[in-house]
């Protein structure tokens, strides 16, 4: 009798630690699934779309291998981007001529760098829909005879540059008589031309130049009347974000957040990005 009782309890036993053993395995977590990366680039030079700063004030997001943070309309749009798709934003500082060769490479996800939806891009990489509508204007001097200018024709004559490979660039032919210089690698770098004298005109779009302004006294931006200002393409103004060729999956996600924004709702972000950039400080 007591080795039918011994063999009972310890069958007992046996199905007890069973019972324990599987209910502390049911109550182990899954490990979580990594949350998704959006790789942006851009130039962190280029305010009021993006720039460098040296700490996360006001929402800046650290660049990736730096110690610097990137802010500005191009980040605050990225971020939005981000929210919607529950990923995580890592900016990648690279050159503006890196920027195309670096989302067909997959080095980077996405290109938002204020750049033009231009046929010639479009050979390369594929684009969403707009983010943002900008107008070519003048930036010059205050003190200038270019300030005086209601149209283009009375811009002749001038000293002349903008940013490499930008339409603005291209845009310059169009003020006759003009003496038309090479093109500056940064916006920073065009500033400092305009405002040493190596050049009277800085042919650039809206954001750039109220920007420019804002944080130089000395500088204004000239906007002509309609019909007397620069001749402009669709593709010239309309900005949007660059992404690998064939990825519909990311275009989709992106154009659902665009297409719910208006061109006033991208005007908003951009003056607040033209007051918070540092040299408005």
């Amino acid at each position: 009798m007591k080795k039918y009782l011994k063999l009972a309890l310890c069958c007992m036993m046996v199905a007890a630690m069973a019972i324990m053993a599987g209910c502390g395995g049911s109550s182990e977590k899954k490990a979580e699934a990594p949350k998704k990366v959006l790789k942006v680039g851009m130039e962190c030079a280029y305010a009021p779309y993006n720039w460098s700063q040296t700490s996360a004030e006001g929402g800046a997001v650290k660049i990736a291998g730096s110690n610097e943070y990137a802010y500005g309309y191009d980040v605050m749009i990225a971020k939005k981007l981000a929210d919607s798709m529950g990923a995580t934003l890592e900016v990648h500082k690279i050159e503006w001529d890196g920027l195309p060769p670096a989302v067909v490479s997959g080095k980077i996800d996405a290109a938002i760098a204020g750049m033009s939806i231009t046929s010639k891009r479009k050979e390369t990489v594929d684009f969403t829909k707009p983010y943002y509508y900008a107008t070519v204007v003048a930036l010059v001097k205050k003190d200038s005879a270019q300030a005086k200018a209601k149209s283009v024709a009375d811009l002749k004559g001038s000293v002349a540059t903008s940013q490499l490979n930008t339409i603005w660039y291209d845009q310059i032919d169009q003020v006759p008589d003009v003496k038309k210089l090479p093109a500056i690698d940064t916006v920073p770098g065009m500033i400092v031309a305009l405002k040493s004298g190596k050049c009277n005109l800085i042919v650039t779009d809206i954001p750039t130049a109220k920007a420019a302004a804002f944080a130089n006294p000395e500088l204004v931006m000239v906007e002509f009347p309609e019909g007397k200002g620069f001749k402009t393409s669709r593709e010239d103004v309309e900005i949007g974000i660059a992404v690998k060729k064939g990825n519909k999956e990311l275009t989709d996600a992106m154009n659902k957040v665009l297409g719910s924004m208006t061109e006033a709702d991208f005007n908003k972000i951009m003056d607040e990005a033209i007051k918070k950039q540092p040299l408005a400080k």
